[in-house]
């Protein structure tokens, strides 16, 4: 009774209608992305927009990478490790107040000694595009 249960139900049929949607949608998905991609590059990155619109120039300079993200990401990111492990660091006060001061100090130093390397890949990369761009 169980085994007949499970064909005349129709679960594999199911199981198989899901996976060829699924199919489907990613075939359709692969050709927007293909035509947006093109019809993207042409209208925005290629072509030298010349406007008043802020948002155009914008979309431009993003589209580009003129405007990076990164360094606002970054900051962000230090504030989040830093207070993170400012606050983790209170949670060693009961097993050992020197590894409160430890954790304290030098967890912050070594987040702010990543940081700053990292920050100066940006950096250099920004000082390289206003050398290219002072150079045209």
């Amino acid at each position: 009774m169980y085994g007949n249960d499970f064909i005349t139900t129709g679960i594999p049929t199911a199981r198989l209608s899901v996976g060829m949607g699924s199919a489907v949608w990613t075939l359709v998905s692969l050709i927007l992305a293909v035509v947006g991609c093109f019809l993207v590059y042409f209208l925005f990155v290629k072509k030298n927009i010349k406007t008043d619109s802020k948002f155009l120039k914008w979309l431009k300079d993003f589209l580009n990478f003129d405007t990076m993200l990164i360094e606002s990401i970054l900051k962000i990111a230090y504030i989040f490790v830093v207070i993170f492990i400012t606050l983790g660091s209170f949670s060693l006060i009961s097993v050992s107040f020197l590894s409160f001061i430890v954790t304290l100090v030098f967890g912050n130093l070594i987040a702010r000694i990543i940081y700053e390397l990292i920050l100066i890949t940006v950096m250099i990369w920004k000082n390289t595009a206003e050398i290219k761009k002072n150079l045209k």
